[in-house]
């Protein structure tokens, strides 16, 4: 039988030297979160490990104290000032390869869960956060769960209850927040939907481009295998256009409101598992008619997408971006869409930009680019010369930049 422990007694197991693994989203105990600001001297020489997003997980575990480490595969706002100290180790990865690093090449002494409490048949959930938890629970040599009533047991990994080591059992309010339906999204979701097919599976970055869905209402039969789902989600179903079969919507994670919670809460429809499968290409090629639709910062005449860095700085990841629209690509039937407004800060500045910035990452080799869409349609690069991807892309820019795009792309051909 595992131990029960205060939160504060658990965190006197950490010691100088160890690795520590803290997932990420909502699998993040928040109950553990607040007990480390508070004594931020047990993360002294502790080296922690997790896929924290920006935006959701807003704890820098680095940042706890002037000893604390952490290798992270996101650097968002928060974690900026230990990234700038040298003591956060970011790892540019795709989702899958991150699994696979957790898997295969991390020791983990210590991993914090967070978990439903168990069933009947003696066994706890990992809830809404299947993602990368299962790639460590084979070798952590001591697990540390949050045994949370507020975490729904969902059909996705278990654990025998028994084989926990240590347990916190205590309530506490499960992070999320309803996504807010951004216009500029919504209006490219007018432009998606009448490519994307009723029964046909869907992928949706996590974030903003979720608004993409409210234009979905009308579909039926549609299916979900996709890295994090969010309240959009939870009204399709509840609008009749998601499938009623098994499994129709397979995700990693789940983040949002009560409404969603209770949505994924042993519902049939829903199924949780790890990035291991996931983003495996194999899997992913094996999914008929599978539409992969992620966001970016920017793209340009190349056709090729920067998803993480402004002004030189890192802000972001790639995170699932290549894997999904590379198995979309194999998918018979299915294709990859990279989604973004035309323009930013009041319409003054173009996301379709001649160039990408020297220094600026590539997340989205032009190889691997399909179709574009923002709100004022669609550019469709399948097939096409260098110089017609150019004019498409132009062609849905913000239309205040269109001239000067097209007097950059002329100059840019000349020299190549």
């Amino acid at each position: 039988m595992p131990r029960s422990v205060s939160v504060s007694q658990a965190l006197n197991l950490l010691k100088p030297g160890m690795i520590v693994y803290a997932p990420g989203l909502a699998g993040e105990s928040g109950l553990v979160v607040e007990a480390l600001k508070k004594t931020p001297e047990a993360a002294a020489g502790v080296r922690f490990i997790g896929v924290w997003l920006p935006g959701y997980n807003r704890m820098d575990y680095a940042g706890l104290h002037p000893d604390a480490r952490s290798t992270a595969f996101f650097v968002g706002p928060e974690l900026r000032p230990s990234f700038a100290a040298g003591r956060v180790d970011y790892m540019p990865m795709s989702y899958y390869a991150a699994f696979g690093y957790l898997r295969d090449r991390e020791t983990i002494d210590l991993a914090f869960l967070h978990v439903s409490p168990p069933g009947d048949d003696g066994r706890v959930s990992l809830g809404v956060a299947n993602d990368f938890t299962p790639a460590i629970l084979h070798k952590a040599a001591v697990t540390v769960a949050h045994v949370n009533p507020a975490m729904p047991r969902t059909n996705g990994t278990t654990i025998p209850f028994d084989d926990l080591d240590v347990v916190i059992e205590a309530p506490f309010p499960l992070a999320g927040a309803d996504t807010a339906i951004d216009p500029a999204f919504a209006a490219i979701g007018g432009h998606l939907a009448s490519l994307v097919p009723d029964g046909a599976t869907l992928e949706v970055g996590v974030g903003r481009v979720q608004g993409v869905l409210s234009a979905f209402t009308d579909k039926r039969d549609l299916r979900f295998h996709t890295g994090a789902i969010t309240d959009p989600v939870e009204r399709l179903a509840a609008a009749g256009a998601i499938s009623n079969r098994e499994g129709a919507v397979t995700t990693g994670v789940a983040w949002g409101s009560e409404a969603l919670y209770a949505f994924v809460r042993d519902d049939p429809r829903v199924r949780f598992a790890p990035v291991g499968w996931t983003h495996d290409i194999a899997t992913l090629r094996a999914i008929d008619t599978f539409v992969a639709i992620n966001a970016v910062i920017e793209v340009d005449l190349l056709g090729q997408a920067n998803a993480e860095m402004i002004d030189g700085r890192q802000i972001s990841s790639a995170g699932g971006i290549t894997d999904f629209m590379r198995g979309a690509r194999l998918s018979p039937g299915g294709f990859a869409v990279i989604a973004l407004p035309a323009a930013a800060k009041g319409g003054t500045v173009s996301r379709i930009v001649p160039r990408l910035e020297p220094g600026t990452a590539v997340s989205v080799a032009r190889a691997d680019m399909e179709l574009v869409i923002t709100e004022h349609g669609v550019a469709d690069l399948r097939g096409r010369s260098l110089d017609a991807r150019a004019e498409a892309l132009i062609a849905v820019a913000a239309p205040q930049f269109r001239t000067e795009l097209r007097a950059a792309w002329r100059h840019r051909r000349a020299a190549m």
